[in-house]
């Protein structure tokens, strides 16, 4: 059994290499011990996101809809053929996360299938489902049933959660709003983007950003250096995005390039050398 839980989670781990290097890279500051925890989770929210994403020729409610009775049968049996459900399934009952985390983001991953316009209940609905309980399935494990330290940092975990989907939806905007026919941010039309519409999303994230912070600095030992990686990554790509008029973010995808990456990688270390996180 053994060795078919390490491919699993080295399923999970090829997954998250293949699809994001940022995230790969934060994963491996991690400590041994909470890695294959998080290659599953991500491997999990990965391939949910692709089947409302990309499976264009394919019926996706009824894909969304066989993953969720899929994820629960192997999280009640303790078991799946599927190797991601597999994995992800060990962490859930290892680590205790509560099933209704696991609803709240296949909600809004079904939101994204017929929701076009976003207002302001559904807005901070689909933030929470899509990138805030991630945030708190990864901090059940960090926290390693710790329930006091969760519960400290469970509101700054959402911030930093909320903060890091914010700014996607912003490096997004081109494909989210011309490909996908979606528009997150709530009273902001995308065909007249003002530099004022920009300004205020960018100070929402700032707060967020802030508020998330202060939660990083108290993690345990052995994840807050690739929680900072993570951080400091998505602190980048906001000043780059802040730098873009707002006629330009609509035009082109923000990124950072793989020298960039490396160069905060290696800030970081050096910043949780000498403990200035």
């Amino acid at each position: 059994m053994q060795l078919y839980d390490d491919t699993c989670f080295n399923c999970s781990k090829l997954i998250t290499n293949k699809y994001s290097t940022s995230f790969s890279l934060g994963i491996k500051a991690f400590d041994k011990k909470f890695r294959d925890p998080i290659y599953a989770i991500y491997g999990f929210v990965r391939y949910a996101d692709e089947i409302v994403d990309t499976f264009h020729e394919h019926d996706k409610q009824q894909l969304i809809s066989d993953f969720r009775a899929q994820t629960f049968i192997a999280i009640k049996q303790k078991i799946s053929l599927n190797p991601v459900l597999h994995a992800f399934q060990i962490v859930v009952n290892r680590y205790g996360i509560e099933h209704d985390l696991i609803e709240a983001f296949l909600i809004s991953m079904e939101m994204d299938l017929d929701t076009r316009v976003y207002d302001q209940e559904a807005y901070k609905a689909y933030i929470y489902g899509s990138a805030e309980v991630v945030g708190l399935m990864c901090l059940r494990v960090f926290c390693d049933n710790d329930e006091q330290l969760y519960q400290a940092l469970l509101p700054k975990a959402c911030s930093l959660g909320s903060a890091f989907q914010k700014i996607n939806f912003l490096r997004d905007v081109r494909a989210d709003h011309e490909e996908r026919g979606r528009t997150y941010f709530p009273g902001v039309n995308f065909e007249n983007f003002t530099e004022a519409d920009k300004r205020a999303i960018e100070e929402d994230i700032k707060a967020d950003f802030a508020d998330g912070f202060e939660g990083i600095k108290l993690l345990p030992p052995g994840t807050k250096l690739g929680v900072y990686i993570a951080y400091m990554y998505y602190q980048h790509l906001l000043k780059k995005i802040t730098g873009i008029p707002a006629n330009t973010i609509r035009q082109k995808r923000v990124r950072i390039s793989d020298t960039q990456k490396m160069a905060l990688y290696a800030k970081a270390i050096f910043k949780q050398k000498f403990n200035i996180i």
